[in-house]
């Protein structure tokens, strides 16, 4: 029997069935019409493409996202991180105060130095503004009374300052060395000479008053008081707006783990005069007593604490007599002598140098090379003899 052979087609068949159009009849070898069912044809509505169009491009978006975050990094995508600019660190606008070292706003710097001449003499303590001070130079007015002058350089502070005293003549050259303007009640006739012929930015309350407040609570002269702002102002009728100085060199605080000078001493006339300091290693400060007592300022009732404490020995002689009958004192202030510098814990002997009236005061070691300070206040002391200058551990 043979086999049925009715369905079987050839490759060639096979191929005339896919190439031909599907409507027109496909004849087998024996000459038989192949029966083909017709395909049916699937159309979308437009509704419908619209839909399929839209899931398309999301899926297609979704699907380049997705590549573009699991895709390695080329060369490409590392070009546009880099081109990202880089958000740089707000940095200070902070400067070295040129009086102090501390960091202030740059428009400090050129505000003049404004020098007080403060009392010191038994009814004039406590005093007011010294503790704010960038430098104070003390030294003998007359009758064994020591008196400071307080050197400043800002607009607001402090708030109340004095009780404010009269002029010596050694206190002007040091002013004049930082190019101050010079705050002062009257003076010896000497210093009020001088202030003339030296042509001194003078600021003599007797002729300014209104820039002064005398205080009901203590008696004359122990009640001339003023504050930076209103000297400030003084300072601006006069055209006193700046002050052309060289800055005392200036480093980085470093204490000693262990101090060498913690107990200073000195010797400038008796027991109600002679400045006394303790080393504080907490705050790397001196802090100050007169008298066996802390020396405490109104204007912030906190205790006056230096940063660098220097005794420069400067001979002394008495000069004519005041009024009262004391021998005014007469300083050997221009020229060089010993200096002693005690900062973070110890002393450092050095040499003091001012070769002119108008010369700045400075400060060399043994080689001759500027010794720097420790940013913050520095307390000048003038001592007659190094026999007078005392310290200990």
């Amino acid at each position: 029997m043979k086999p049925d052979t009715s369905d079987f087609k050839t490759p060639e068949e096979t191929a005339a069935l896919d190439s031909l159009p599907s409507a027109e009849p496909i004849i087998n070898k024996e000459g038989e019409e192949l029966k083909m069912t017709k395909k049916k044809k699937f159309k979308l509505s437009k509704k419908q493409a619209l839909i399929i169009s839209g899931v398309v491009v999301v899926l297609l978006i979704v699907g380049s996202g997705a590549f573009l975050i699991l895709k390695p990094k080329t060369s490409h995508v590392i070009q546009l991180q880099s081109s990202i600019p880089k958000v740089s660190k707000p940095t200070s606008n902070l400067v070295p105060s040129k009086l102090t070292g501390l960091m202030v706003s740059p428009s400090v710097n050129k505000l003049p130095i404004t020098a007080i001449m403060i009392e010191n003499s038994l009814a004039a303590r406590p005093q007011s503004g010294l503790e704010q001070a960038g430098v104070v130079f003390e030294a003998l007015a007359e009758g064994g009374i020591t008196r400071f002058m307080a050197l400043y350089q800002s607009a607001t502070n402090p708030n109340y300052i004095g009780p404010i005293r009269s002029a010596r003549p050694y206190f002007v050259q040091w002013a004049l060395g930082f190019d101050a303007d010079y705050v002062h009640v009257g003076g010896s006739p000497l210093a009020l000479s001088d202030i003339q012929s030296w042509n001194v930015k003078d600021l003599n309350q007797f002729y300014y008053g209104s820039y002064f407040t005398r205080i009901p609570s203590r008696v004359p002269p122990h009640n001339v008081y003023s504050s930076m702002s209103r000297l400030n102002a003084l300072e601006n009728v006069k055209g006193y707006t700046s002050s052309n100085f060289t800055p005392w060199p200036r480093q980085k605080p470093m204490p000693l783990k262990t101090p060498t000078a913690a107990n200073i001493n000195l010797t400038l006339s008796n027991y109600d005069y002679n400045p006394s300091y303790v080393y504080n290693p907490k705050t790397n400060t001196y802090e100050r007593s007169e008298a066996g007592s802390p020396q405490i300022g109104t204007d912030t009732n906190k205790q006056i604490n230096p940063s660098v404490v220097i005794a420069m020995i400067t001979p002394e002689t008495n000069g004519p007599l005041d009024s009262s009958g004391a021998y005014y004192s007469v300083y050997s202030n221009i020229g060089s002598g010993q200096a002693y510098i005690f900062q973070n814990g110890g002393v450092q002997i050095g040499q003091w140098n001012k070769a002119s009236n108008n010369g700045p005061l400075t400060f060399t070691d043994a080689s001759g090379n500027p010794i720097p300070f420790n940013p913050g206040q520095v307390w000048i002391t003038a001592v007659v003899a190094n026999k007078y200058v005392n310290y200990t551990p």
